[in-house]
């Protein structure tokens, strides 16, 4: 059950954004040829009045076909007012823009039905998750084996560690046993081997458990920030804030990632996604619900980044075109689209690289 609702979560966010461009594509005046969910040859489709509505055979993406879109498409004089490249630009840039515009709405409006029943929306605090110690606490086993402040932990054991959560787990399950770290501190990794302290804690049943503690610790207000509302009229409001504070935590993810502070190694691609819904699926509605709201909200923002193929590459376009008063060359928008491609399918290599090497270490099986 829960494979199949992972496959309605991504067949729901790539709807919610091929609707957004064929709605405004509709609303003016544009004649829309294809609408398809997924790419490739169609398994089954049905034409209803100028617009074929398909299901393609490879269901990562989807695609909204409209007259005179693409570069050199052959566009009839007298059905030049029907066509995408007979709009004017600011209509285009609309209809570009409703697509991840579409995404981004989909998780406002989740965010604020989970809110006015009274449920928190999570926002991760990207800096508290990095597993970087904040405090050293002395008398404690890091202190002893020598671990400072500032250090990143990078593997216990033959687990890869990349974020504050990993160490909790890790560090948790393994009281009283030694455990060997490896740890970047500048640009020197280091090696300890550290024995995490039995401490005794009571769990949710009331039973008393064994805990591994070594004495590290974040200093941030803590690993999510947690927005609630207080009343129906307030959850809008707060809605649109856990919105626009989750398209923050993306910005930052990608520069993180580009700076060096996140690895490559933590992108995760279709695979990962896909086991993830299964497993917030597995979890329950509210989890769910979540998690699709965190996945629409990241498919908005990415595809308004200014990469050519992407929403917003043809959005830079149009902005070139309103400085420079006249269109982009065909042959300009054509070499960047390749380049733009190109970057896409080293980025998707990259993430399924990762995915792959996951699922052979059992890390993105539900």
């Amino acid at each position: 059950m829960s494979v199949i609702l992972a496959v309605v979560l991504f067949g729901i966010l790539i709807f919610v954004h091929e609707l957004g461009h064929f709605v405004f594509a509709k609303l003016s005046n544009v004649k829309v040829l294809k609408f398809s969910l997924g790419f490739g040859p169609k398994v089954i489709g049905k034409k209803i009045g100028e617009t074929e509505y398909l299901i393609s055979a490879l269901p990562l993406g989807g695609y909204v076909k409209m007259y005179g879109e693409d570069v050199g498409d052959e566009v009839e004089p007298v059905d030049t007012e029907r066509s995408f490249k007979g709009q004017k630009l600011w209509k285009k840039a609309l209809i570009v823009l409703a697509g991840p515009l579409f995404n981004i709405l989909l998780t406002f409006g989740l965010y604020t039905s989970l809110l006015a029943v009274g449920i928190q929306v999570p926002v991760p605090d990207l800096k508290n998750l990095m597993p970087t110690a904040d405090e050293v606490e002395p008398n404690y086993p890091a202190a002893a084996a020598g671990l400072q402040k500032g250090d990143k932990i990078v593997r216990i054991g033959d687990t890869d560690i990349t974020t504050w959560i990993d160490i909790i787990n890790v560090v948790g399950m393994n009281p009283g046993k030694p455990l060997e770290f490896a740890v970047r501190r500048g640009v020197d990794l280091l090696k300890f081997t550290i024995t995490p302290l039995a401490v005794q804690q009571t769990d949710k049943s009331g039973k008393t458990i064994s805990i591994g503690r070594i004495g590290i610790r974040k200093t941030g207000q803590g690993l999510y920030t947690l927005i609630e509302s207080t009343s129906l009229l307030d959850a809008p409001g707060k809605g649109a804030y856990a919105t626009y504070k989750m398209g923050t935590v993306i910005f930052d993810s990608l520069w993180m990632t580009l700076s060096g502070e996140i690895s490559f190694k933590n992108l995760g691609g279709p695979i990962s996604i896909f086991t993830e819904s299964s497993k917030a699926a597995s979890a329950g509605a509210i989890t769910y619900f979540l998690f699709m709201a965190l996945v629409s909200v990241n498919l908005g923002v990415l595809n308004i980044l200014p990469i050519p193929v992407l929403d917003g590459g043809h959005l830079l376009f149009m902005a070139i075109e309103a400085v420079i008063g006249k269109p982009v060359s065909d042959t300009a928008i054509a070499i960047s689209q390749r380049i733009g491609i190109a970057l896409l399918l080293a980025l998707m290599a990259l993430v399924m690289y990762n995915d792959i090497f996951r699922l052979a270490a059992g890390k993105v099986l539900p």
